[in-house]
């Protein structure tokens, strides 16, 4: 379960790229209830998406440069730069190098031998966001590959992630825990993109999961908020009901309302 302990190699932190940064915090302010807040002069425009007081998310203009439109996962890492090395070494790609973001983090953007992007975090002095694994905050992240093998030995080289099988009615779900953290600590998944009709013609990505109270009520007001849906609310037991959408821009998310009997 994803929590704001963030040991090294779990995500600890998302963010949004958006070419018209106005509209995507009315649309995400909305739907979730976050508020914006400027980081300060020195965070070159991000901004911090507040749940309740607490950092659940943050935001950017698109920096075609640097920076990449929808949203992007990042992964607690002890050294920003030993690891964008790393993941050059296992035929990732660095989209570019280690970057103070002042106030925040050292980061490092980076894509997976499939294509997928991502970014590492080197606290400097934040850990991570404030929100975690509740309604309208992160909850798990889903990396969408064609080839779940051979993208968990590249997160397993690069960040040090291990995998599982988890069974469900269906089949079996590769889950991703911290190293030596034990499957209590399952923070996401990885799923071939050859068995996902929401992904045909899609490039590998990470997709975030953001906690619902009501996932069908949260599907209804993304549509009326201007966003689609791309995989309708649906229950898997033992896992909750789940929905996969888009905002208005086309930028992916899903929503999850845990099963409670999972939970206890």
């Amino acid at each position: 379960m994803l929590t704001t302990r963030f040991p090294y190699g779990a995500p600890n932190w998302i963010d949004l790229g958006s070419p018209d940064l106005d509209a995507s915090l009315a649309f995400y302010s909305s739907l979730f209830g976050w508020r914006p807040e400027p980081a300060g002069p020195e965070a070159g425009g991000y901004v911090l998406l507040r749940l309740d007081g607490r950092t659940a998310a943050g935001a950017m203009a698109l920096d075609p440069d640097r920076g990449r439109a929808g949203w992007t996962v990042y992964f607690r890492c002890a050294d920003a730069l030993g690891t964008a090395e790393a993941a050059g070494v296992a035929h990732g790609t660095v989209v570019f190098q280690p970057t103070e973001v002042r106030g925040l983090a050292r980061v490092a953007g980076l894509k997976d031998p499939a294509g997928a992007a991502f970014r590492v975090w080197q606290p400097d002095p934040v850990e991570g966001l404030e929100a975690a694994t509740e309604p309208g905050a992160l909850c798990w992240v889903e990396l969408h590959t064609p080839d779940v093998a051979a993208s968990a030995a590249f997160y397993h080289r690069v960040l040090g992630v291990e995998t599982s099988g988890v069974s469900f009615p269906g089949g079996t779900y590769t889950s991703l825990y911290p190293a030596g953290a034990g499957e209590d600590a399952m923070f996401g998944g990885v799923v071939t993109t050859l068995d996902d009709p929401a992904d045909t013609g899609r490039p590998p990505q990470w997709l975030p999961y953001f906690g619902a109270a009501d996932t069908d009520a949260l599907v209804a007001r993304a549509t009326e908020l201007g966003g689609s849906v791309r995989m309708p609310a649906t229950s898997v037991p033992g896992v909750g009901r789940l929905a996969r959408v888009a905002d208005p821009h086309g930028y992916e998310f899903a929503l999850i309302k845990g099963d409670p009997a999972q939970e206890a």
